[in-house]
């Protein structure tokens, strides 16, 4: 990697082993004049001279704006909009200067900065070894200015023919559908207004031209690392260009940058493949692998999580039988779930109150730890640090803590309002009662939940009350920082509801996430098969639940259960003390066979085997070194219809591969004619693992 300055062509070059990326200043504006494939030093003076003759008169004033503003024929949505004191508003570009850090552990950085009136406006990029380039943005103020938009960075694609776009969108219980739909001409929003990332709506796009496969084309892909209220617009011209800019917020919201201040945005991160979808995946899987995520490197142990088996019905008497239970079936770890402090024996009431209930634990947490603890367990907890119930101890002694407006009703979700963490002295009370909490128990892991949307967001006291969108989230990652700094061995899950606040922001700081409240493996092989576009398995929480679901009532065996579950972290979520002898028996096999998987599930390169969209047999394959795990699933397909058989993904037709589990040996040859040979039925709900591994 290298980061080059052409002070005669002004250009800045930054390039990897397959990637280049250009800036340049073109009338004084920093324009991006390309991305994507590597091209030569000595090819780039030429490219800033001919790129303005490629574009007609319109086109040309948006196209490759590194930030699109106000001033001059800038006609498309605004990525930066701020008003001066004087009425006068945008930003004139003045270029100033630029630095270059080079460094193979963080990335080579770039800082183009550049100056108007009392404001100087820094453009950053970092290129990564995995071909994802972060870019954002800080704005430094000698006089208050008011800002209404201050986007991370604006990406520019390849003129072509036609534009598909690919996103993730749902709701609750229904997160991380993909969606692949041509992209119009006009502007298209994808974003959230609901101060988290949201069940609604993922901050990852991917761009093509609507030719490319799962393993072939030229895919283009973006993802915004910040877990509060976003904004992500496509823009496709009348002349044919599309044009991405993304960053936090979204429409109205108005705040002052102060005097001496500086802003800085979220990370904005793209990434170019011509690998086609899966190629894409598999970049984004191992770059927040190696560069984001705070324990990848870990083997994420199997979890219990008592709330399906208990719900509100928490209490030490109740807990210590599943104890007994998960640690017979292999469990690692064992996570007790909402309802064990305050007053909290529904949802009415006791969120804030962060005491262990005496009536459930009269002698605290301590007994129930360290039961957990000697049958060889960790112990794990849930929380909800970012709530309140209007029925709590907290609430009454602070109701100005809450976000809220002068003269408005309080909107209730869950009977619960939304703590204000933009207030230093709420931050402060809860990194101290967080604190208290881990110094005070030997808890190994922590499960944060955020359970409802922000509603009459505000701060009645405050000249800025907008900056609550902002403030609360930044007060989020420094109190995880802080517990990671002062914990080290505590590991903090992220869930929202289910996977209602996933992306690079957040995953800097948990080390899993909750993928969603819909544990129904029917569902789940959709919802997994979404979630992998952006996000590695390493992340993703997968639990065996009862069946019938509360969902849809259907009922799938404990083997299909057991298998889609075993594509991510695995995770038991069951009335273990209903469950016969035979289920427990079964159970403790498929989480035994788990083990055998999880290096090369948790650790290996991701392929996807199949669309559900398309087909009824559908799979993952996982490579790490020589060895491969694939788990394949059959939903209910019609009328008898044929369905061409699974095959794997990468293997050479001269290699042999030996199945684990029966000693066969396969050619890569057979596997890749005729399919992988899978144990199975072939029945409607059913599936099957193969553990493959090379041999000479």
């Amino acid at each position: 990697m290298s980061i080059r300055f052409d002070e005669a062509a002004r250009t800045w070059h930054l390039s990897g082993p397959d990637l280049s990326y250009v800036v340049g200043l073109q009338g004084g504006l920093p324009r991006q004049l390309h991305w994507g494939p590597a091209v030569p030093d000595e090819a780039i003076a030429s490219l800033a001279v001919e790129w303005r003759e490629a574009y007609s008169w319109d086109d040309r004033v948006h196209t490759g704006a590194e930030l699109l503003g106000e001033l001059g024929p800038q006609f498309a949505t605004p990525s930066l909009q701020l008003r001066h004191p004087d009425g006068a508003k945008g930003f004139a570009w003045n270029y100033a200067d630029h630095t270059v850090e080079e460094s193979a552990a963080d990335g080579d950085h770039l800082a183009i900065r550049f100056t108007d009136r009392d404001l100087a406006l820094t453009l950053h990029y970092r290129l990564w070894d995995t071909g994802v380039l972060d870019r954002w943005a800080s704005l430094e103020a000698a006089s208050p200015v008011e800002l209404s938009r201050f986007d991370s960075a604006a990406w520019t694609l390849p003129h072509w023919g036609d534009y598909r776009l690919s996103h993730l969108s749902g709701e609750w219980a229904a997160e991380w559908q993909l969606r692949r739909v041509p992209l119009p001409v006009g502007e298209t929003a994808i974003g959230s207004r609901r101060g988290g990332t949201s069940h609604q709506a993922n901050p990852w796009v991917a761009v093509d031209d609507g030719t490319a496969t799962e393993t072939a084309g030229t895919v283009y892909s973006t993802n915004l690392a910040w877990s509060g209220s976003w904004r992500v617009l496509l823009r496709r011209s009348a002349q044919g260009r599309v044009s991405i800019t993304g960053g936090a917020g979204h429409e109205g919201l108005r705040w002052t940058l102060r005097e001496g201040e500086t802003w800085t945005t979220p990370v904005y991160s793209g990434l170019f493949t011509a690998e086609g979808f899966g190629g894409a995946s598999r970049a984004w899987h191992e770059h927040l692998r190696r560069h984001v995520m705070p324990t990848p490197e870990e083997d994420a142990p199997v979890l219990f999580n008592s709330w399906e088996a208990v719900f509100f019905d928490v209490a030490e008497e109740k807990q210590l039988p599943l104890v007994k239970l998960a640690a017979r079936i292999g469990c690692e770890q064992f996570v007790v779930d909402d309802g064990w402090f305050g007053k909290r024996v529904n949802d009415n009431a006791g969120l804030g109150d962060w005491w262990p209930n005496p009536d459930r634990f009269p002698e605290g947490l301590g007994p129930l730890i360290d039961a957990v603890h000697e049958t060889g367990m960790k112990f794990g907890i849930w929380v909800e640090p970012e709530m309140v119930n209007p029925d709590s101890d907290l609430y009454r002694a602070h109701p100005d803590w809450v976000l809220h407006q002068a003269g408005r009703d309080r909107t209730e979700r869950r009977q619960q309002l939304v703590l204000d963490y933009g207030r230093p002295e709420v931050a402060a009370w809860a990194f101290a009662w967080l604190d208290e909490l881990l110094s005070g128990n030997d808890i190994d892991y922590v499960k944060w939940d955020h359970n409802r949307p922000w509603t009459e967001v505000g701060r009645p006291d405050s000249a800025d009350p907008d900056r609550a969108w902002f403030e609360h989230v930044e007060a989020v990652y420094s109190i995880k920082e802080r517990l990671r700094a002062k914990h080290p061995n505590v590991r903090i899950e992220g869930c929202a509801g289910g996977g209602g606040r996933v992306d690079p922001g957040m995953l800097r700081y948990v080390d899993q996430v909750w993928t969603s409240d819909n544990t129904d493996a029917g569902d789940r092989v959709n919802i997994q098969y979404g979630f992998g576009q952006a996000y590695p398995a390493r992340a993703m929480d997968t639990w065996i639940t009862d069946e019938p679901s509360g969902f849809n009532q259907r009922t799938t065996s404990l083997r299909f259960r057991f298998h889609v579950a075993s594509a991510g972290v695995l995770a038991v979520g069951g009335s273990l003390t209903e469950w016969s002898e035979a289920e427990l028996e079964e159970a403790a096999e498929h989480v035994a066979h788990y083990k055998r998987l999880r290096p090369v599930v948790q650790h290996g390169v991701h392929y996807r085997l199949g669309d559900p969209e398309t087909s009824p047999l559908t799979g993952v394959q996982y490579v790490r070194g020589d060895q491969i795990a694939v788990l394949a699933f059959k939903t209910p397909w019609h009328c008898n219809r044929p369905v061409a058989p699974l095959r794997p993904e990468g293997i050479a037709a001269d290699s042999r591969w030996l199945d684990e589990d029966t000693g066969d040996v396969h050619w890569g040859a057979t596997l890749n004619v005729l399919g992988l040979p899978l144990r199975w039925a072939n029945a409607d709900w059913d599936s099957a693992i193969l553990r493959l591994r090379r041999v000479e």
